[in-house]
């Protein structure tokens, strides 16, 4: 059970942050309207927020995920991939701080997103992308390891983030992209592939007794409902606008 999130309100700079997709640029008054809702709906989840300000210099900030991994025990402070990012890590490092004892660091020339790592019960799975290298996913590796948690490193080829295409939902449940070029290797769990047209639902998030989903992609929101997951459906037009999903916004121990 997760208890705490840690998030960051979006600054005025979010849409000259980084983006892949031609979508538009995202609307300021919603974004932070759909961030309300978000914040609300971790609440809903039974989670105590720590709601950082907004910081300007780093447009894509609010995507805290990328900053860090954490567990219930320990955290490990990213170095995130984008050199556009460095820098964001730096306060996350001080609340994480007061909440572990442990806390481990990626360092150079490592990097590593935060968003392309997964925990699916005893396994962590690190996405080898443009953002998380090998050197970031050796370190990363090693800490986990002294945990006694089983650790893969999966390439990661047409995404941003392994995160963008594959969730773990919990009860040996995984959504899988459809296009995401290693699904065969998790062959154990019990894949829901997402269909052509709801890719962006492949990044709802299991918090407890909910999964969030992106609101739009009903296909998607069936198959969670079918496995009997109760659903928050969040609008989410503006973070997509940026790269940004469910699971980006927050850090959840």
């Amino acid at each position: 059970m997760f208890t705490k999130a840690i998030v960051r309100k979006p600054a005025e700079t979010f849409a000259n942050g980084i983006s892949t997709v031609n979508l538009g640029k995202p609307d300021y008054n919603l974004t932070l309207k759909q961030h309300d809702a978000y914040c609300e709906a971790l609440i809903k989840c039974g989670l105590e927020l720590t709601i950082l300000d907004a910081n300007p210099d780093f447009p894509d900030s609010c995507f805290v995920e990328d900053t860090a991994v954490v567990t219930k025990y320990f955290g490990i402070i990213a170095r995130p991939g984008d050199p556009r990012r460095l820098g964001e890590e730096k306060e996350i490092k001080k609340i994480l701080e007061k909440e572990f004892d442990h806390l481990y660091h990626i360092e150079e020339p490592g990097k590593l997103d935060g968003g392309d790592i997964m925990q699916a019960d005893n396994k962590f799975y690190i996405g080898l992308s443009a953002r998380t290298n090998l050197a970031g996913s050796k370190q990363l590796s090693e800490i986990l390891k002294q945990y006694h948690y089983d650790v893969y490193s999966i390439p990661v080829c047409t995404m941003l983030h392994f995160k963008t295409g594959v969730n773990y939902l919990g009860d040996n449940n995984l959504l899988v992209h459809r296009d995401f070029c290693s699904k065969d290797d998790f062959k154990s769990y019990n894949r829901i592939i997402i269909e052509s047209g709801e890719e962006y639902a492949a990044n709802s998030l299991r918090i407890n007794n909910y999964v969030l989903t992106p609101k739009g992609f009903p296909k998607t929101k069936a198959k969670i409902e079918k496995l009997g997951y109760k659903i928050i459906e969040l609008e989410m037009s503006e973070f997509q606008k940026m790269d940004g999903g469910l699971s980006c916004l927050s850090l959840r121990f």
